[in-house]
């Protein structure tokens, strides 16, 4: 006696599609709508342990990169100011060879005006002493103004490494806080990524496709859940009784017409 065997159709998923169509368009016999209702369920408890797993690290990665965001741009304005006050050496040491420079010219010609021989010629040499006077004068000023600003910088620079070091300390602290919370949970997240694989090679593509797109559309990544106090285990919205019936007998995908989850029995939860 020969028996024809039944070709699974896989129909093209629509990436618009949810469990509402989904348990219009799925034909399944009552024994494989439970399996695959509770094989939802299994998936959805699994990936809801990543999330709290993914929630023991909270918001330890932002602040991460945040901090050495934070550090490199320090580093950088700290190299910056030394290189100004590098910069502002270089002028003052300048203006002090200008200074000598005056000075030495200062002398040179009071010496030429105790020798001049008329009026003019000592007018002129006098003439040239005030202006190198001048000059010193300005070189003398201008170091004093660049010294006092070097000043300024060097305190900037005390100041912002201060502060890098202190949130170097704190990078420090968060990374190793976030390598003891990976190190503890990153076999058990492994293990539950295995389960989850092997549990949706039970699935049809469409089922899962559905899941999957409900999933990232939830703020608490709920996309099947249990009928909680005769309400809605995701959004707490009361379902009807006779909807309840229908739900504990597992025939078919029900969703909840206000968020659009999947709802399962809450016996689900005893097994």
């Amino acid at each position: 006696m020969s028996t024809k065997q039944k070709n699974a159709i896989d129909t093209p998923i629509d990436r618009r599609e949810t469990f509402m169509s989904l348990s219009k368009s799925i034909n399944d016999s009552e024994s494989s709508m439970e399996h695959k209702l509770q094989t939802l369920y299994l998936i959805q408890q699994k990936d809801s342990k990543i999330d709290s797993i993914h929630l023991l690290l909270g918001e330890l990665p932002d602040e991460i990169r945040d901090l050495e965001d934070g550090i490199e741009g320090m580093k950088t304005r700290i190299a910056k100011l030394k290189e100004e006050i590098a910069e502002g050496e270089k002028y003052i040491a300048q203006r002090k060879i200008d200074a000598q420079n005056s000075k030495a010219s200062i002398e040179k010609y009071k010496e030429q005006q105790e020798n001049v021989k008329n009026n003019r010629e000592f007018v002129s040499i006098s003439r040239e002493i005030e202006f190198q006077e001048m000059e010193n004068k300005l070189a003398e000023k201008r170091i004093a103004e660049r010294g006092a600003h070097n000043i300024e910088l060097k305190a900037q620079v005390d100041v912002f490494t201060k502060e890098l070091k202190q949130r170097e300390a704190d990078l420090e602290a968060k990374k190793s806080e976030s390598l003891s919370i990976t190190e503890e949970t990153e076999r058990e997240e492994a293990q539950l990524k295995e389960d989850i694989a092997k549990l949706k090679g039970e699935l049809d593509a469409r089922t899962l496709a559905a899941y999957e797109k409900v999933r990232s559309n939830s703020n608490n990544g709920l996309a099947v859940v249990t009928v909680q106090r005769d309400a809605c285990g995701g959004c707490f919205n009361k379902i009807p009784p006779q909807r309840q019936l229908d739900i504990a007998m597992n025939k078919k995908i029900i969703v909840c017409e206000y968020c659009g989850r999947i709802l399962v029995s809450s016996d689900f939860m005893k097994d």
